[in-house]
């Protein structure tokens, strides 16, 4: 779909739903705002009133161990040295299986229980601090659901490409996703190009995909049409201007 189309669909839209259009489109720069990028608020404001925070505590394999796995695909011997940032974005965008040489570990401390749950759906290693009584020396029927665990992950690249796109999303519950761009900005200060690729999956794919949308994407296309941009580097610049953008206003972080 041209961005000529993509306007006319959406302008269609609102034409045949006006009131639907309406209520979606009311506040909605708010909205984005205080649960977008910004959800990361509602996990720093716990009743411990400590900060939540990833710490990432090691990246196994590296660049040069992808970009040689490349050439051998192709009969060719080693680079010798690390790649270029323009052929990372496009083999992260291509997501060719030389990128799951990469695996990211991190830890999360004193993450609730029910959010921990969450994260542990997913389709790579995680380890979750026991609430066993006998070990813990506290009943565990009567622990809640908000009860601090520690939670190590460790997932390759494409793993983390994969997970990123349900947990980002504005549909995910709101202290979940804030884990997902906390995850995402910390990244993004070791290895930026992978954490530049971490998007929703509106902005993966072109277009909400959930059975009920939350009208973020529809927002994003007014106002901001490169969203919808087939040149998928373009659509991923947009969307990290705007992630940014965010958490700068919330004094998160700087993106640099």
């Amino acid at each position: 779909m041209s961005l000529t189309d993509a306007a006319r669909y959406t302008t269609m839209i609102m034409a045949q739903n006006p009131d639907w259009c309406a209520k979606r489109m009311e506040n909605f720069e708010k909205y984005i705002t205080e649960n977008s990028a910004g959800a990361a608020e509602v996990c720093n404001e716990r009743k411990d009133n400590s900060a939540m925070n990833t710490h990432i505590t090691n990246i196994k394999g590296d660049w040069q161990e992808v970009v040689d796995t490349c050439r051998a695909t192709s009969g060719k011997g080693p680079l010798g040295h690390e790649p270029s940032k323009e052929f990372k974005r496009r083999i992260l965008i291509a997501e060719h299986s030389p990128i799951r040489r990469i695996s990211v570990s991190w830890v999360w401390q004193g993450i609730k229980s029910w959010i921990a749950t969450h994260w542990s759906r997913h389709k790579w290693e995680c380890f979750i601090s026991t609430q066993r009584t006998d070990r813990t020396g506290t009943p565990r029927d009567k622990l809640p659901q908000d009860a601090p665990v520690i939670f190590e992950g460790e997932a390759n690249v494409q793993a983390l490409i994969d997970s990123m796109r349900k947990r980002l999303c504005s549909q995910a519950d709101p202290e979940t996703r804030a884990y997902a761009e906390d995850f995402k900005a910390a990244l993004h200060e070791i290895q930026p190009e992978i954490s530049d690729v971490l998007v929703p999956n509106c902005i993966y794919r072109c277009g909400c995909p959930e059975m009920q949308t939350c009208g973020m994407y529809e927002w994003w296309l007014k106002f901001h049409p490169d969203i919808a941009s087939t040149d998928i580097q373009k659509r991923y610049n947009t969307y990290n201007e705007l992630f940014w953008k965010v958490r700068v206003k919330r004094g998160n972080d700087t993106g640099d």
